[in-house]
């Protein structure tokens, strides 16, 4: 039998030329770009009007805007394992921040080098130098903060000559801190802040930098976007999405929409109607199976995720029901085990070991993960009830989180302790013990904990 590759080699080479070019037009080129600790909310398209990202709404304009889309971890190396496995952080190892996975897994390259692609990687698509361990057949640049992935990606566009159809993944380090300080950009009182921030001057030039830096990878993004338009014309699958969202309290490491709801805009001239919206229910773990069904494979069904390509062509409007996600810590500095299940309505976190005491980054790291603002939180609560309640439920969590999303979008008040919700608390406790025995979940507690009562020490 002959694999799909080699015979669809075979009918190209013996099908007339007019043919032979109609079966690769079928296999777009893809071009994936990926942003760095992006929040679902931090851009135009998705309601921060304040903020200006003309490419992030273009590219809205010209596509497909996923309202539901989420990642499957707040943290890097577990989010872009599960990208490029398709499999949950459970089962392809990669856990805790700065894991690998396992090395006999198959990954997303190998899927579409057999349909004939040359897949590439520029910046930040695994977690830094882990790309050399995803099989692609060249990458560069994935240092941290290493910009120069940017225009390396775009001259490879521009001088690339293979016949081969292409996958290119670029990654941004933008927005990740370091955000740039001497931004000149924003101005304090254009800044907006959720209603889960403490307001200090502090937090607003923070914010303002943060705001700055989305801006660096909006510019980053457009140039990317129109190369691959000039170089490939209709001939192109563009997809735009983040591995989770900011670093700011109740963001990246956390549970909550804020942390796990990642922005997701995809164009495909022709396929796709141009500025719609679906809110159909997508994870991370499922753009592997999709783009290998686009680029005409069958998608793999030994993994978890699930090809979204209906809803791409407009095929349909629903995906998934529920969503799971999953964070275990980074190191030493946030070792606070949780799951989670979101439907379209509710979100239900477990967290593991609530005797830990939640500390990050923010408040155990240096200057650049936000020192710079956390101790202006800490000195409100001196003197503020609201900053103080602020403060303690970000380092102190229950073992059990309800959250009526439909209308709390901030998850600001937790239904379960509620016996009105004690029915909806049972039913999302029950999906989350069943997918934790479906996918062998060890459970597994990495690094050394902070417990309640201990004073951080700060970790550069």
């Amino acid at each position: 039998m002959f694999h799909r590759s080699v015979l669809r080699t075979l009918l190209v080479a013996a099908l007339p030329l007019a043919l032979g070019d109609a079966l690769a037009a079928a296999q777009p080129n893809l071009v994936i770009f990926l942003s760095d600790d992006h929040g679902r909310l931090d851009s135009a398209p998705y309601g921060a009007q304040e903020m200006r990202t003309p490419n992030l709404t273009r590219l809205a304009s010209s596509g497909l805007l996923f309202e539901r889309a989420f990642v499957n971890s707040p943290a890097c190396a577990p989010s872009r394992a599960t990208l490029l496995t398709g499999l949950y952080p459970a089962r392809h190892g990669a856990e805790a921040n700065h894991a690998k996975p396992r090395a006999e897994l198959r990954k997303l390259p190998s899927y579409l080098q057999e349909l004939g692609y040359e897949v590439v990687a520029f910046g930040k698509v695994s977690h830094y130098r882990y790309t050399q361990d995803y099989g692609f057949d060249h990458f560069a640049h994935d240092s941290f903060h290493e910009h120069a992935a940017i225009p390396a990606a775009i001259e490879f566009i521009g001088r690339r000559t293979s016949e081969k159809p292409l996958c290119i993944f670029v990654g941004s380090n933008w927005p990740h801190v370091p955000w740039p300080l001497d931004q000149t950009e924003y101005a304090a009182d254009e800044v907006l802040l959720p209603p889960t921030f403490v307001n200090t001057p502090e937090t607003l030039a923070a914010r303002a930098r943060y705001y700055a830096a989305v801006e660096y990878m909006d510019d980053e993004l457009g140039r990317v976007y129109d190369a691959a338009r000039s170089r490939f014309g209709d001939d192109l699958f563009f997809l735009h999405t983040s591995d989770h969202g900011l670093q700011m309290p109740f963001g990246k490491w956390n549970l909550y929409d804020a942390g796990v709801r990642t922005p997701m805009i995809a164009v495909w001239p022709g396929v796709i109607e141009a500025g719609v919206r679906t809110d159909a229910m997508v994870q991370w773990m499922d753009i592997l199976p999709t783009l290998v069904e686009l680029a005409g494979g069958d998608p793999p069904k030994n993994i978890d995720g699930r090809s979204f390509a209906p809803v791409l062509r407009g095929e349909a409007d629903t995906h998934r029901s529920e969503v799971y996600t999953t964070h275990s810590g980074d190191r030493d500095f946030n070792v606070f085990p949780m799951r989670s299940v979101r439907t379209a309505d509710w979100k239900y976190i477990r967290n593991l070991h609530p005797e830990f005491q939640f500390a990050t980054h923010i408040n155990r790291g240096g200057l650049r993960s936000g020192r710079r603002y956390w101790p202006s939180w800490i000195e409100a609560a001196r003197h503020d009830e609201e900053a103080m309640a602020t403060v303690e439920r970000y380092r102190s969590r229950p073992a059990e989180e309800l959250y009526y999303v439909a209308n709390d979008r901030h998850e600001q008040h937790n239904l379960a302790p509620d016996p009105r919700f004690s029915g909806q608390l049972a039913e999302m406790r029950a999906l989350v013990d069943e997918w934790l025995e479906q996918t062998n979940d060890p459970l597994t507690v990495f690094g050394n904990p902070l417990l309640h009562g201990e004073e951080p020490t700060i970790i550069e």
